[in-house]
C-alpha cells in the first residue's frame, strides 16, 4: 500500500507561516531544498491543494532550464532537480473551482477533483501505483485528510523561528507518535517524522 506523507516546514512553535501568509519566513535553506528533493524522488504522486498548486506552478516549471546564475541558490542543482521532477511527476489538485489552462505547463500531468471527492480518490489511490502520495504545503487541504485518517505520516521541517502569531500548521487538534528526529547538518533546522496515534 502506498503511503501519503505531508512533508511541511514549520516554525518552532507551530505556525505554518506569518501573519500575512507567507512561509519564507521560515529557515529554507539548502537542506530543506535537499529534504524537499528526497520526499519527490520517492513520489509517484503530488496531492496540492489549489493555492499551492498555482503558487507552485508559477515558480517551478521554468528553474530547470533557467539561464546559469552561481550566485543565485534558487537554482542550485538541487532545485533544478525538483523542478525537472515536478514537471513529470502526476499532480492532483483539490479543488471545486480551478480549471488547469491548457498552455499551463503542468497542463498534461495535472488533474483536479472535488473537495468531496479527495478522501475516497485517496482511499482507492493508496492501493494502486508506485510512490509516496506526496503532499507539499496545502495545510487546509491535508488538515482535512488527517481528520479522516487518510495519512500516513507528517514530516515536519522545524525552522529555528517563533513568529508567536500566524497561521497555525494545525486546524484541530491531532495526537501523533514519533518516528524520527533528524538533524541536518550544518543547519539549524532539524526533521520530526511523525505517524498519527492510534484512536
Amino acid at each position: 500500500m502506498r503511503r501519503t506523507v505531508v512533508n511541511n516546514i514549520v516554525s518552532l512553535d507551530g505556525f505554518y507561516a506569518d501573519q500575512s501568509g507567507n512561509p519564507t519566513v521560515l529557515n529554507m535553506d539548502e537542506t530543506f531544498d535537499a529534504y524537499n528533493l528526497e520526499r519527490l524522488r520517492s513520489a509517484g504522486t503530488v496531492l496540492l491543494g489549489r493555492t499551492s498548486f498555482e503558487g507552485f506552478g508559477a515558480y517551478w516549471p521554468a528553474v530547470a532550464d533557467a539561464d546559469e546564475d552561481p550566485s543565485n541558490r534558487a537554482l542550485s542543482s538541487d532545485n533544478r532537480e525538483i523542478s525537472r521532477l515536478y514537471n513529470r511527476v502526476a499532480k492532483v489538485v483539490v479543488s471545486d473551482s480551478l480549471t488547469v489552462p491548457a498552455e499551463h505547463p503542468w497542463a498534461a500531468t495535472t488533474t483536479v477533483i472535488r473537495r468531496d471527492e479527495a478522501g475516497e480518490w485517496l482511499e482507492r489511490e493508496k492501493q494502486r501505483g508506485t510512490g509516496d502520495i506526496l503532499i507539499f504545503a496545502s495545510r487546509i487541504m491535508w488538515n482535512a485528510l488527517l481528520a479522516q485518517g487518510l495519512i500516513d505520516e507528517l514530516h515536519l521541517t522545524v525552522s529555528p523561528a517563533a513568529l508567536t502569531a500566524g497561521q497555525p500548521l494545525f486546524l484541530e487538534p491531532a495526537n501523533l507518535m514519533l518516528l524520527e528526529v533528524r538533524p541536518f547538518p550544518g543547519s539549524s533546522n532539524a526533521l520530526l517524522r511523525y505517524r498519527p496515534a492510534p484512536a
